[in-house]
């Protein structure tokens, strides 16, 4: 069987539960004031823009049809990418895991014989953890992103798909800059303008100066081998044409078959993501143009649980997402407590449902109870994934204590037998005196949620009396 994400590196597994994790990050009020700012002003920024397309609900079925189709052509389609890319000067590694993946680009660096490296975002390089393995092999990644650098300056983890430092203010931000930028001005305001500023000057000389750059891929074109990436700074084209070495880190699910199917999509992430009709920046490339750009380009082909996912025929669904973190800005849950209570460089409902599917379910079984399926997620995703579905289908293969499997036994064994379930509900009615929690050892199911009261009259009793 296809094997899962290993422990011990990368970014998937959390050190604690999301429950106690939820619960502290429930106490700081300065957290939850700003995710409800961002996420609000996003929302309203997305749903204006979706209004315009009269055919959203036919884009979102044809980004959902494109992804399934890929989904079942996957080994075909990887296999048609990588003699692509190959053909066009381009190299294809394939990796395993994140180990292999870290040792395949830290290995690379080093045969371009250099100490720095520039970095386009990147959700694939934070799942494997490339950036601690780079740093332990003496190696210096710098982020380029706006929201990457304020958390790699601030020795911060990231909170959100789209927007890693959103758990930030602009005065915790600008705290950060004026302690982590070497040369910034004591002064330095809180304005988004001026904190833009101090990072492009502190960020144009690497730039000019560093010649190899690591990147993810939004999208790979299989009939062209051409890679995509979207994004609204300008940092990822400076970082995808300047050097001498390209190197993207792409997970396996991200092929698309057609430069037609690419078209859909490229619709459907700007709106869903940003709130806006278009990426400010879409950078392709396919392979080496002789004399302009990098010259030695590299494509990481990522597995690292992915195939296991792929093997489960429902839930093979989170593959098809194209991280635009809609669901995220919808979901009551995330609001309330921040990525970083998911333990997972993927937070929010898709990584409820992705993160336990690449490391196996056992190792990350709090997640799928981390939403209160409103439904929300599924009405905002652009590929209609059915998060909830995939919620109660993973909840089934959670561990449950011995105790909860004796209690729906005899759930069942009184269900069906017409006489004790008669009793039972008499016994439940004399339970309202009892409060809104469960006694022991009954009380893990009343920690998080109150018990409901019981009627003071049952169906039963109602209708006998009439």
């Amino acid at each position: 069987m296809p094997a899962t994400a290993p422990r011990g590196v990368g970014n998937l597994r959390g050190e604690e539960s999301f429950p106690a994790a939820a619960r502290r990050a429930l106490g700081d009020a300065q957290l939850r004031r700003n995710l409800r700012h961002a996420t609000t002003t996003i929302r309203a920024k997305s749903g204006a823009v979706i209004a315009e397309v009269p055919d959203w609900q036919q884009l979102r079925a044809a980004g959902s049809a494109i992804k399934a189709d890929t989904m079942a052509r996957l080994p075909e389609l990887l296999e048609q990418l990588e003699a692509a890319v190959t053909a066009a000067g381009g190299t294809v590694h394939w990796a395993a895991d994140a180990v292999e993946a870290n040792r395949i680009v830290t290995d690379l660096v080093r045969a371009a014989g250099v100490d720095r490296v520039m970095k386009v975002k990147s959700m694939a390089t934070q799942e494997i953890g490339l950036n601690e393995a780079l740093e332990a092999a003496g190696i210096a990644p710098v982020e380029t992103d706006l929201a990457e650098l304020i958390v790699q300056l601030g020795r911060d983890r990231p909170s959100h798909i789209l927007v890693p430092a959103i758990h930030r203010n602009r005065a915790e931000i600008r705290e950060i800059f004026r302690r982590e930028m070497p040369g910034v001005d004591p002064d330095l305001t809180d304005e988004p303008a001026v904190l833009a500023a101090a990072a492009r000057r502190h960020l144009r000389q690497t730039f000019l100066d560093t010649k190899v750059a690591v990147s993810g891929a939004n999208f790979a074109v299989a009939e062209t081998g051409t890679l995509a990436v979207v994004e609204s700074e300008g940092n990822g084209r400076m970082c995808l044409t300047l050097p001498d070495t390209l190197i993207t880190v792409m997970g396996i699910e991200k092929v698309v078959p057609t430069w037609a199917d690419l078209g859909v999509f490229l619709q459907l992430l700007p709106r869903a993501s940003t709130g806006e009709r278009m990426n400010p920046y879409t950078s392709m490339w396919t392979g080496v143009t002789p004399g302009d750009g990098p010259q030695q380009v590299h494509l990481v082909l990522l597995d690292n649980g992915r195939s296991a996912v792929l093997a489960d025929e429902v839930g093979r669904q989170a593959l098809h997402c194209i991280r635009c973190s809609a669901c995220l800005n919808v979901c009551p849950v995330y609001e309330r407590t921040g990525g970083h209570a998911y333990g997972s460089v993927y937070p929010g409902p898709i990584g409820a449902v992705l993160s336990p599917q690449l490391t196996g379910v056992a190792d990350n079984p709090s997640l799928p109870y981390a939403s209160s399926l409103c439904g929300a997620c599924y009405d905002a995703c652009p590929v209609m994934i059915n998060i909830p579905e995939l919620l109660v289908h993973l909840r089934a293969q959670a561990p449950h204590p011995r105790s909860e499997a004796i209690a729906m036994a005899a759930a069942a064994y009184t269900m069906d037998r017409p006489a004790l379930y008669a009793a039972a509900q008499r016994a439940a009615g004399l339970g309202r005196i009892a409060g809104p929690a469960l006694p022991p050892p009954l009380n893990g199911w009343t920690a998080s949620r109150d018990l409901p009261a019981a009627p003071p009259q049952t169906f039963r009793r109602w209708w006998a009396e009439r």
